[in-house]
């Protein structure tokens, strides 16, 4: 089993920026894919970025690349979602989510196993 637990959502104006945190634990035996999905109100499910377990694999959305960035710091097993230029329109709840190591490279958010509880990021204009 894996746990996740997320934190750093909020309020933010628009144009601003915020880091999330996804801490990891339980079977982090490096074969995990890591991955930030949010959900707006009324809408599906939408990947945002992913990243190994080595830190070296990044892959994002197509839509959100430039002003969102993935990273991990493996002596904590934690992995960050970075934002910036936030936009309205960015409002969602974030989970962070963790997928088998094969799982690389996927933006489907069926692909991945586990999930945090979310945390929610308002986005004022």
């Amino acid at each position: 089993q894996v746990q996740l637990v997320e934190s750093g959502g909020g309020l933010v104006q628009a144009g601003g920026s915020l880091r999330l945190s996804c801490a990891v634990s339980g079977r982090t035996s490096g074969d995990l894919t890591m991955a930030w999905v949010r959900q707006a109100p009324g809408k599906e499910r939408e990947f945002v970025g992913g990243i190994n377990w080595s830190g070296r694999t990044k892959f994002y959305k197509g839509s959100v690349e430039g002003r969102f960035t993935i990273s991990k710091d493996s002596a904590k097993n934690t992995v960050y979602l970075e934002s910036n230029n936030l936009k309205p329109e960015d409002t969602a709840v974030y989970y962070c989510a963790a997928g088998r190591a094969e799982v690389v490279g996927s933006l489907d958010p069926n692909d991945y196993e586990y999930w945090g509880q979310g945390t929610q990021v308002t986005i004022t204009s």
